[in-house]
């Protein structure tokens, strides 16, 4: 964000939803996520990529399922006690990411966000819009968009 000379401008603050995919820590900006709920019973989608896990009835809506360790290469996300799915909606689809664990909600500076290194832990950076370093951790802060487009 351009700064017109001697004027301040609030600092832009953002509200991320922080989870694991194995044991990368990510977030992205709560405004992105329309709900979070345990896994339910998912239809297996013929010929789908890899990573798609499967369909799901949520509501009356058709949610596609996608396991986002294997989306961004860290491996399959097991499935437990603690499995999530993150619910987004995304060119008016609504899309589950399948995740690890939830945790905490985490106020973020985006004046304080990095640029994303090429290679986060071995995840592409493409798939990430900065990292935003907490005291104790670093938050990869996922671009959605860019997670979900189907280009490899």
């Amino acid at each position: 964000m351009e700064r017109p000379e001697g004027k301040k401008m609030a600092s832009r603050t953002v509200e991320m939803a922080t989870f694991y995919v194995g044991k990368a820590l990510c977030g992205m900006d709560i405004l992105n996520v329309q709900e979070i709920n345990k896994l339910m019973d998912m239809t297996t989608v013929p010929q789908a990529p890899e990573y798609v896990m499967g369909i799901l009835n949520l509501r009356g809506q058709i949610v596609t399922i996608i396991d986002l360790g294997k989306k961004l290469n860290l491996g399959e996300t097991e499935m437990g006690d603690t499995s999530r799915n993150i619910i987004v909606n995304s060119k008016d689809e609504y899309i589950g990411l399948l995740v690890s664990r939830i945790s905490d909600v985490v106020e973020a500076d985006w004046d304080k966000v990095e640029p994303p290194p090429a290679n986060i832990g071995g995840v592409q950076g493409k798939f990430f819009k900065g990292v935003f370093k907490t005291k104790e951790r670093l938050i990869g802060i996922l671009d959605v968009e860019k997670v979900l487009d189907n280009e490899k």
